[in-house]
């Protein structure tokens, strides 16, 4: 889909090389093997300036979907939203304006699945559909906790996502291609995750 002239095609190039460089840095840390020791203060540095920016945006034209920026920045401006871990008031802010920009088919329902579900996690919550990850007592890479987990596939499917046990599969083969290795201790990686979460003000 064509972007708007103007505002729409600045917005556009601007958000782009948002995302641009919040890959290049993970693609670094991950060839370095840092990205994995907790949360880098790079990437975390990335991800706030990022949010910080995506917030004036929605300030001045709303939600960035396909009609004002195009599909590739409209999914730029997702990536920077969804990597906005730092921010809670941003990614929150976030979750009605896509859950409606959905609505009106300016962006792929998908994407409310994915904020949604690591919302709900970030804030110790069971997700809905099953796309938050982390590594389980058993040092596996498992969902995190699933709200009715029977009906799951169901919810899903309605989002046009793949069958949980197919992405349980992706997710760890994707996970062993980036070198990324079970943690010695799971149980203590998910208290310092929660002992984050906490400091940034997802949990109380």
């Amino acid at each position: 889909m064509s972007m708007r002239q103007g505002p729409g095609r600045d917005l556009a190039q601007e958000l782009l090389a948002m995302a641009a460089e919040d890959e290049a840095v993970r693609a670094e840390l991950v060839a370095d093997g840092s990205l994995f020791e907790g949360y880098h203060s790079r990437m975390a540095e990335v991800h706030r300036r990022n949010a910080k920016r995506l917030d004036a945006i929605i300030d001045a034209h709303g939600w960035p979907g396909r009609v004002l920026v195009g599909e590739d920045a409209s999914q730029a401006a997702f990536l920077v939203l969804q990597h906005a871990i730092g921010s809670p008031a941003v990614m929150r802010r976030g979750l009605p304006l896509v859950q409606a920009a959905a609505m009106d088919g300016d962006v792929d329902p998908v994407q409310v699945a994915m904020l949604e579900d690591r919302i709900l996690s970030f804030e110790g919550k069971p997700q809905r559909y099953g796309t938050q990850f982390d590594w389980d007592e058993d040092g596996l890479l498992n969902p995190l906790p699933i709200a009715d987990p029977a009906d799951v596939d169901a919810r899903r499917r309605a989002v046009r996502l793949d069958s949980l046990a197919e992405n349980v599969a992706r997710i760890r083969a994707n996970a062993l291609r980036d070198g990324h290795q079970r943690p010695d201790n799971p149980a203590a990686r998910q208290e310092v995750a929660a002992s984050w979460a906490r400091s940034v003000g997802w949990r109380t």
